[in-house]
């Protein structure tokens, strides 16, 4: 595969060295930095349009004392704390050294494909470029093809996709392009159609018509558009990726697999000293491998291997597919903890109540939210529900993220279709955004054809819509509905919180109304606007 490397001076890869592990790769650890640095580092990530490498340098290694710029970082674990450590974890089986023990790795130049596998297992921290802060309208250095004029922009190449689909290159260049064109003219419409409210400075309004154009055309963005990801997991985490990784059907995922495994073995190798056995680590990426190949051998057999749609996914949907649990049972788990009796003691007390001391009761044990980050204890965990959502890719990429829940997905294609957003019309933009679809949905045909149906998957546009589901229980459906459902947030995915609390609301009344804090309006408006004003405000 392509990939940029930093330009740097020699000053600047000495800056560098004692604090990441590998200089050149797009995969390295972070070391011998202040915590709070590492996680700012990571913080501003999302909003720079650069490597983390360039990041520090320009941002951070200024403000760092002298000691910790250029204090050597030794690599070694020790002697005595590997030897603890192999007798610990190796010779007794105990998992939890490799629970307490973290670092931080920079994954660069990932497609968006990848980025949702690195972003899969549940207890680790992740921080990705957005879309909705950086534009992908220029070439990048050390990308594309200058002697075939193929210009660089920001999407996953490799020689084997090229060699199975010459036509790959072609459309994701016009992809790019399209984007590029469309987004000066989308930002001067938004300029027009949303003028800055009273007291807000011309930066801040300038950010906020940015952030609403970029967002308005993210859709056009392929699978294959190369994001940074920062994380921060613990040992055992890293080791779960890693494997996850290894076993993945995608040669990419596989090759940042090895990366990651050096970048973790370069601070910390015990932690994943399992992987590189054959006994442990490869039995395991065996099972991966043999577990997958099941279930699509028996996806085929049964014949659910096409991708198909009813006559309510022909536009995104969301349809609330199991409940378990009642309004009762929330009710005796958030008694739960204070009382002496059973289950069972508890149940036949709340369903004696009366609907005025039901109501009484809830709003007692929910209290006041003053904000959404007041949430109700666990017993709010009692219930659960299963969505099935039909989604743009992009709407699913951020609430992807959330870690309380299960999220299953089928694999990105057209079949699902694409819409237009009403915005992107009226900017006059439609028909350049619909030849852009239609490019892509080529593009994935023609790697379908080339019999390789899951890396077409890079040629599909974000906006293009994809089958997957939700599994949470009520107490995380809060805190995702809220959330998502705020007023600065993608309309995409607004809709799927708006839908899901109005789901609830159809089966347990009670839980959708202690979710008080959801943003119900839909009127298109500058999302961003006020963010800004508070950011100038804080900046002032």
């Amino acid at each position: 595969m392509q990939y940029p490397v930093d330009d740097l001076t020699a000053a600047e890869r000495a800056r560098l060295a004692p604090h990441v592990t590998h200089p050149e790769r797009p995969v390295f650890g972070l070391v011998n930095l202040p915590e709070t640095v590492k996680g700012a580092l990571f913080a501003r990530y999302s909003r720079y349009p650069g490597t983390l490498r360039r990041l520090f340098l320009d941002e951070f290694a200024d403000s760092l004392p002298e000691a910790a710029v250029g204090a050597a970082w030794d690599s070694g674990e020790g002697d005595r704390a590997r030897e603890l450590y192999d007798r610990i974890f190796l010779g007794f089986g105990d998992d939890s050294v490799a629970q307490l023990g973290g670092l931080h790795v920079a994954a660069e130049w990932c497609s968006n494909v990848l980025t949702k596998v690195l972003q899969r297992p549940r207890i680790g921290a992740y921080l990705e470029q957005s879309t909705r802060y950086i534009a992908y309208d220029k070439p990048v250095a050390g990308l594309g093809d200058a002697a075939a004029g193929r210009p660089g922009y920001r999407y996953y190449r490799d020689d084997e996709l090229a060699a199975a689909a010459p036509g790959y290159a072609p459309a994701m260049d016009e992809l790019f392009a399209i984007y590029g064109r469309l987004l000066p003219q989308v930002t001067a419409w938004c300029g027009d159609r949303y003028p800055a409210p009273e007291g807000t400075s011309p930066a801040a309004h300038q950010r906020a018509l940015r952030a609403k154009a970029l967002d308005l055309l993210r859709g056009l963005l392929p699978a294959s558009t190369l994001s940074h990801v920062g994380i921060y997991a613990s040992g055992q985490t890293y080791e779960q990726l890693i494997l996850h990784l290894l076993a993945h059907p995608l040669p990419e995922a596989r090759r940042y697999g090895r990366w990651i495994l050096d970048a973790v073995q370069a601070v910390t190798p015990s932690f994943v000293s399992r992987v590189d056995r054959p006994d442990r680590g490869g039995r395991w990426v065996e099972y991966l491998r043999e577990r997958e190949a099941a279930a699509d051998r028996w996806a085929g057999r049964l014949g659910l291997d096409q991708a198909t749609a009813t006559a309510g996914e022909q536009h995104s949907s969301v349809r609330l597919v199991h409940v378990d649990g009642g309004e009762d049972d929330l009710l005796a788990g958030l008694l739960y903890e204070s009382a002496g009796g059973d289950e069972s003691t508890l149940l036949d007390a709340v369903r004696a109540l009366s609907g005025e001391e039901r109501s009484a009761l809830l709003g007692d044990l929910v209290g006041a939210r003053e904000n959404r980050r007041h949430r109700p204890g666990r017993g709010f965990e009692r219930v659960r529900y299963r969505f099935e959502v039909v989604s743009d890719y992009g709407a699913f990429r951020d609430l992807q993220r959330h870690r309380m829940l299960t999220v299953q997905w089928q694999r990105l294609t057209p079949e699902l279709g694409a819409g237009v957003p009403d915005e992107v019309e009226q900017a006059g933009a439609g028909d350049d955004y619909r030849r852009a679809l239609e490019r892509s949905a080529q593009a994935w045909q023609a790697l379908v054809d080339a019999g390789r149906p899951r890396e077409a998957s890079y040629a599909v546009c974000l906006g293009y819509r994809m089958r997957y589901a939700l599994d949470l229980n009520a107490r995380a459906a809060m805190q995702l509905i809220e959330l998502r459902s705020g007023r600065e947030g993608h309309p995409s995915y607004r809709a799927v919180a708006h839908e899901m609390h109005r789901l609830i609301g159809q089966v347990h009344p009670a839980v959708a109304g202690a979710m008080r804090h959801v943003d119900s309006t839909v009127e298109p408006r500058l999302e961003r606007i006020l963010s800004e004003m508070r950011a100038d405000a804080r900046h002032a």
